[in-house]
């Protein structure tokens, strides 16, 4: 994969999409190697002439984004990495759709930030780094925790997806693949809290509510709460547990701030 070398540009447009104030967090975003460049991603070759097995999606627009796929568009292998890691309208298959995830990255990971494809190259990032967590069972690609916090930083850092800011603030945040580092994993936790991200929201409201790790700012971090229940979905129920134990606890001050907060959030998401 062809990763640029330096990444220092990288790093100042990520210190400059956060604000220290905001937060009242000291220290500074993650380091040098946050952005290092990453080494090539393990792909193997995919298989020619595999018959793909029809459900959802009809054969013929199958046809066609192996076509799309196979000429190099990252939009097709990005649809055909989605559809078999979650078996839609084909035969579930991780590795497959690591191996779709690879190619985008291994062609693209240099693009401009501001290309149009630049989404879909982040988020393939992203995908492969949550498949290094895990590993893939019976196959090349083994847990690998280090190898997963490349992959987000390079997702984080040259590109700003907030995903991927969110993961990394994670491995930070409990020392998985990376240092144990609370001012590193908190920073990150905020750029993807800024950019709306809901789980980075709810962890970061739920360090700050109850003064976790982090100085406590209850109202802040009742603020960040009742935004992510509103964007939590159903199978979240840690994100509104979090919420209902924080307006339980929050006294008439802490929801009073809150709430203007939350309107000062909502009327510069606005403007």
């Amino acid at each position: 994969m062809r990763m640029a070398r330096s990444t220092a540009f990288a790093l100042a447009w990520s210190v400059a999409c956060v604000s220290a104030s905001a937060f009242a967090f000291d220290g500074t975003v993650a380091g040098q190697q946050d952005a290092a460049a990453a080494l090539p991603v393990a792909s193997a070759p995919l298989a020619g002439g595999e018959t793909l097995k029809k459900a959802v999606a009809p054969s013929a627009s199958l046809t066609a984004l192996q076509y799309a796929a196979e000429g190099g568009h990252p939009i097709a292998q990005w649809r055909l990495g989605r559809m078999y890691a979650n078996g839609d309208g084909v035969t579930q298959d991780d590795l497959r759709a690591f191996q779709y995830f690879s190619r985008i990255a291994n062609a693209h990971a240099e693009d401009s930030p501001s290309a149009p494809q630049a989404p879909v190259v982040a988020n393939a990032f992203v995908a492969l780094g949550r498949y290094y967590l895990q590993g893939i069972p019976n196959s090349t690609i083994k847990r690998d925790a280090e190898r997963a916090r490349e992959m987000f930083s390079y997702a984080a850092s040259y590109f700003g997806n907030a995903d991927a800011q969110y993961d990394l603030a994670r491995l930070y945040l409990k020392g998985v693949g990376a240092p144990h580092d609370v001012k590193y994993g908190a920073r990150w936790l905020g750029l993807a809290a800024q950019k709306g991200q809901h789980q980075a929201q709810a962890m970061l409201g739920k360090m700050l509510f109850v003064g976790d790790q982090l100085p406590r700012q209850a109202a802040r971090g009742l603020m960040w709460l009742t935004l992510a229940r509103d964007a939590a979905q159903p199978d979240e129920t840690w994100i509104t547990e979090s919420y209902n134990k924080a307006i339980a606890k929050a006294s008439e001050d802490d929801r009073a701030m809150a709430l203007q907060m939350l309107e000062h959030w909502v009327q510069g998401r606005r403007d």
